[in-house]
C-alpha cells in the first residue's frame, strides 16, 4: 500500500515538474480541457432527450464498431503471420491518408456549413472551427505532454516514463491516438446527420483494421505472445467508444458547440496523423510505398464521403 501511494505522489511531483517546464502548454490544456469538461456537464444537465437518445445510440454504436475493426485487425496476426515492413508502412500510410481526408470532408466543412447556418458572418463561422482545431491540437499537445508513452524517434516521453516498461509506453501512445477517432465518431452523429457519420465511422473503420493489424505486430516483435499481443491491441481500441460518448456529449449541449466539437475532433486528428503515424511509416525507409498508401486512402476516403455523404 505505502509503495502505491509513494509512485502516486512520484508522479504528481513529475507532473508539476512538467508543468512548471512549460507553464504556457499547461495553462492553454488545462483551458482546453476546462471547456471540454463544461460542454459535457452542460450536455449532462441538459439531459438526453428522446431524439438525441437516437443519435447517442448511433455514437455507441460507431465507437463499438472501430473496436471491434480493431480487433479484428489484431486477429489477422493468427492468419497472416508476419509481414514486410514495406507492407506494414504502406498499410499504416493508407490509415493515416483516411484520416486526413475524414478530417477535411467529414469534420471540417460540415462544420463550417454548420457554423455557417447559425452565424451570419462567414469570418465568424471559420473562426468556430479555427478555434476548434486549435483546441483540439491543445488537447492532444497536453495529453502526448503528461502521459508517459514512447516515441520510435525520440523513445520513452512523458513523466515517470523511466519507470514504465517499453511495451506499456507503446500501448499508451495507441491509446491516445484512439482517443480522436472515437470523438470524432461521437461527434459526427450528435445531430443525427448520416451523411456526416456514416461516411466519416466507415473510414475511421476502415483504417483500424490495417492499424490494428500494425500494432499487434509491433507488440509480438517486442516479444509478447501473439495471444497476448492481440489482446493488448484490441484493448487499445476500448478508447473509441469512450472517445465516441466523450465527442457526442461535448458536441450535443448547446447549438455552436456542434461545429466547434467538429474542429476538435479534426485538430485532433490531424495532429495524431502528423505526429505519431506519418512518422512512424518512414522510420524504416519506406517512405514512398507510405505515401501512396496516404494518397490511396485520401483518395478512398474523398470519394466515400462526396459519392455516399
Amino acid at each position: 500500500m505505502s509503495s502505491s501511494v509513494t509512485a502516486y505522489q512520484e508522479l504528481l511531483a513529475a507532473w508539476r515538474l512538467q508543468a512548471k517546464a512549460h507553464p504556457w502548454l499547461t495553462r492553454a490544456f488545462l483551458a482546453t480541457l476546462g471547456l471540454l469538461l463544461l460542454l459535457v456537464f452542460a450536455s449532462a444537465l441538459h439531459g438526453l432527450e428522446e431524439q438525441h437518445r437516437a443519435h447517442f445510440r448511433l455514437a455507441n454504436y460507431g465507437g463499438l464498431a472501430g473496436f471491434a475493426a480493431t480487433s479484428t485487425g489484431a486477429l489477422l496476426v493468427l492468419f497472416l503471420g508476419r509481414v514486410r515492413p514495406r507492407l506494414q508502412d504502406a498499410l499504416l500510410g493508407f490509415a493515416a491518408g483516411m484520416m486526413l481526408a475524414a478530417s477535411a470532408f467529414s469534420l471540417i466543412l460540415p462544420g463550417l456549413e454548420a457554423a455557417g447556418e447559425l452565424l451570419t458572418s462567414t469570418g465568424l463561422a471559420s473562426a468556430v472551427v479555427v478555434a476548434g482545431i486549435a483546441m483540439g491540437t491543445l488537447l492532444m499537445l497536453g495529453l502526448d505532454y503528461f502521459t508517459p508513452h514512447t516515441h520510435e524517434s525520440t523513445g520513452p516521453c512523458g513523466p515517470e516514463c523511466q519507470r514504465i516498461g517499453g511495451i506499456w509506453l507503446f500501448v499508451f501512445a495507441i491509446a491516445l491516438h484512439n482517443l480522436p477517432e472515437g470523438m470524432a465518431i461521437g461527434v459526427s452523429f450528435a445531430q443525427g446527420d448520416l451523411t456526416v457519420g456514416l461516411p466519416l465511422t466507415t473510414a475511421i473503420v476502415i483504417q483500424d483494421i490495417p492499424e490494428g493489424f500494425a500494432v499487434a505486430l509491433a507488440l509480438q516483435a517486442s516479444g509478447l505472445s501473439k495471444i497476448r499481443s492481440i489482446l493488448i491491441a484490441a484493448a487499445t481500441g476500448l478508447l473509441e467508444p469512450l472517445g465516441a460518448i466523450l465527442g457526442f456529449s461535448m458536441a450535443s449541449s448547446i447549438a455552436i458547440a456542434y461545429p466547434l466539437s467538429m474542429g476538435i475532433a479534426a485538430g485532433a486528428m490531424i495532429f495524431v496523423v502528423s505526429h505519431e503515424v506519418i512518422p512512424e511509416t518512414h522510420r524504416n525507409g519506406n517512405q514512398t510505398m507510405a505515401s501512396i498508401g496516404l494518397m490511396g486512402g485520401f483518395m478512398l476516403m474523398m470519394f466515400l464521403d462526396t459519392a455516399f455523404g
